[in-house]
Parts: structure tokens; C-alpha cells; sequence
């Protein structure tokens, strides 16, 4: 037992250590900062936010959402089935496997999606000042390929500065949830074997998301002092999650606590989604330089991912 405990307690450090070195980086070091880039160094910094929108892509489609659909059907299943079993003789079951077969888990998902829109568009009703900000933003990144549109198509406007912190908010809080039942499902585990292959698996993807993060930050404007306080926030979760589960692993896990996580988990899957395909993409799409580049990197962000769900 006391192995077991060190073992959690080396992983907690871990996941906070690698966290925080990753997401720093970008936020650190001026080369990463695009505004200011020329050239090559612009372009080798647009190919590294393509990269980093596939990791999202397959963040959210390959790990959350794949996680979060596992976790409410399991959950709806055995909801039912205790449904079932203590009211045998009262319901038929035909109803029971009508409930059953309904897709619980992409309702979830897509109310955490429209959720999201849903606020953004109150945001934009409310403070209508902000669509005035898009046309601006457009200029700034179309204005040095003004000869080129006339040829290559336009992925549309890019997202206007009110919305990007919301969108900012709104990913980071989508990932802390994600990344606190992360740590829970690591500390949860009852063997040294367990702990170190989960661990490992969240360590593998943990660290291209968070510089992501990072890098997203830094070329959205966020200032240096709001950047690391984010990257700190977020480092916090898998750990706080990894404790969580420490505290509780030994106690019955109640299935109306276990939906509750599931359901959070979809929810959040849904949110990430969101910010993915309606800012992440767009914006690295916006500009038409070397799109079959941009296609290479986002495909291989997001094969990186696929290949590290064999294992996660």
C-alpha cells in the first residue's frame, strides 16, 4: 500500500511538472510570439499553430469525446439496469431497452455545444460593439495576401477580439474539467501496474496539449502575467483530480456520483468542441499560403493524437 502511495504521489509531481514546463514555454520565450514574426520565422510559427489545432482535433474527438460517450453510456446502462432490478415486476422490457438504446451520450456532448453558443450569442447581444472588431482583425491577417484572394477561397472571417477571451475562458475551463478526471481516474487505480500505464498515457498527450495551450495564449494577445496564471491553473487540475481520487479510493463509488462525472465530462467534451472547430480552426485556416502545408500539419497534430489513443 505505502509502494502504491509514493507510486500516486510521483505521478501527481509529474503530471504538475510537465504541465507547467510545457505550457511555460511558449509563453516565455519571445520567438514564440507570431505579431511580431517575419518571413520564415512567421511561417514556421503558422505551421506550429496548425500542428497544435490537429492536437485539439484529436484532443477532442480521439480523448474527450470518445471518454466522455464510453463513460455516459456505462453510466446509463447501469443506471437502468439498477432501475431494473429493483423494480422487476413494475416495468416491461421492451420500455427499459428503448431508454437504453437512446444516444444519452451525444445528447450530453451537444448541450454542452450549444451551451457554449448559446452564451457567446448572449455575449454578442448584449455588447454588439464587438462584431465591429471582426472586419479589423481580417484586415490585420489578410492584408499582406490582399493580392492572393482573388484566387485561393477564404475560410471566412476570423473571430473578432471580444470573442477570443471568452473562447480563451471557455477552453480553459473545458480542459480543466477534462484534466481533473484525469488525475481521479489515475488516483482510482488499485495497483502499481494500473497507475504507471494510465499516468504514462495522460503524460503522452498531456504535454502537446498544454504548450498548445501556451502557444494559443501568446498568439491570441493574452498577456504574459494572465498566460502563466492560466497554464498554473490548469497545471493544478490532474493533480487536484489524482488527490481527489486518493481520498476516495477506498470508498464505494455511488452511481449517481459516478453519472454526475460523466455527464460534467460530456458536457465539457462538448464545450471543447466548440472552441476547436469555431476559433482554434478558423483562425489557422484564415490566411491561403501553403494550404496543402497547413492540411500536413493538421493532420499530423491530429495522427499523433489517434496514435496515443491506442493507449489512453
Amino acid at each position: 500500500m505505502e509502494l502504491l502511495v509514493g507510486v500516486k504521489i510521483g505521478c501527481l509531481l509529474a503530471l504538475l511538472t510537465l504541465t507547467l514546463f510545457c505550457g511555460i514555454i511558449p509563453v516565455c520565450f519571445r520567438w514564440f510570439r507570431i505579431h511580431a514574426a517575419t518571413g520564415k520565422h512567421r511561417r514556421i510559427l503558422t505551421l506550429l499553430g496548425c500542428i497544435s489545432a490537429g492536437v485539439f482535433l484529436g484532443a477532442g474527438l480521439m480523448h474527450m469525446t470518445a471518454e466522455a460517450l464510453e463513460g455516459i453510456d456505462s453510466e446509463i446502462q447501469s443506471y437502468f439496469l439498477q432501475n431494473r432490478t429493483r423494480n422487476e415486476g413494475n416495468s416491461s422490457d421492451t420500455t427499459d431497452s428503448t431508454d437504453v438504446d437512446y444516444p444519452f451520450g451525444e445528447l450530453i456532448i451537444s448541450l454542452g455545444f450549444f451551451l457554449v453558443f448559446l452564451l457567446e450569442s448572449l455575449a454578442l447581444q448584449w455588447f454588439p460593439s464587438g462584431t465591429r472588431g471582426s472586419k479589423t482583425c481580417e484586415e490585420e491577417w489578410g492584408g499582406a495576401h490582399a493580392a492572393h484572394s482573388s484566387t485561393f477561397h477564404s475560410h471566412g472571417p476570423l473571430p473578432s477580439p471580444s470573442q477570443r477571451p471568452f473562447r480563451a475562458l471557455v477552453l480553459l475551463l473545458s480542459l480543466s474539467f477534462h484534466s481533473v478526471f484525469e488525475g481521479l481516474a489515475v488516483g482510482l487505480q488499485s495497483s502499481v501496474p494500473a497507475v504507471l500505464q494510465l499516468c504514462l498515457a495522460v503524460l503522452a498527450h498531456k504535454g502537446l496539449v498544454v504548450f498548445g495551450v501556451g502557444l494559443r495564449l501568446v498568439q491570441s494577445g493574452t498577456g504574459q502575467r494572465w498566460a502563466l496564471i492560466s497554464i498554473l491553473a490548469l497545471a493544478l487540475m490532474s493533480p487536484l483530480g489524482l488527490a481527489l481520487g486518493m481520498a476516495v479510493v477506498g470508498e464505494n463509488s455511488e452511481g449517481g456520483r459516478a453519472l454526475a462525472q460523466a455527464v460534467l465530462e460530456g458536457v465539457a467534451a462538448g464545450t471543447f468542441l466548440y472552441v476547436t472547430f469555431f476559433e482554434i480552426l478558423p483562425r489557422e485556416l484564415a490566411t491561403p499560403e501553403s494550404p496543402l502545408a497547413k492540411w500536413g500539419c493538421v493532420a499530423a497534430g491530429f495522427a499523433f493524437m489517434a496514435i496515443i489513443a491506442i493507449w489512453a
